[in-house]
């Protein structure tokens, strides 16, 4: 299962102990979102019980987790610190939509990447 949505009250927490009860042994957690979309206690204690195979995380609750985290001390489990898009290619490209999202703006155009296209409308001018 791999967790990809945004967090927020509906999202916290929504993977837990019911529902790794509901997976199949074999499964594997990947949660490359929000930490706290998954109840780390419930996934420690499903991963110590082969309740689930394994897990891979970019991100955790707290982040970074505690040098104590149960979760550090597992062999079915893969933490890397929230990293993904640290790639010289990929920041690139965030660095180009930036610059034209700023160029658009100051122009009065359409933003090419607007995260809340919704308040466009309300836009000064």
């Amino acid at each position: 299962m791999s967790l990809h949505t945004d967090l927020n009250d509906s999202t916290r927490g929504m993977i837990g102990a019911e529902q790794f009860r509901m997976m199949k042994r074999t499964a594997i957690l990947i949660n490359t979102a929000r930490g706290p979309l998954v109840d780390q206690k419930a996934l420690a204690d499903a991963l110590r019980s082969g309740t689930i195979f394994a897990a891979g995380l970019d991100v955790t609750d707290p982040e970074p987790p505690s040098m104590d985290d149960p979760l550090l001390k597992l062999p079915n489990v893969v933490i890397a610190p929230h990293i993904a898009s640290a790639t010289v290619q990929t920041r690139n490209q965030m660095a180009e939509i930036c610059g034209k999202n700023l160029i658009a703006g100051v122009t009065g155009q359409p933003l090419p990447a607007w995260v809340n296209p919704e308040v466009a409308a309300t836009r000064r001018k």
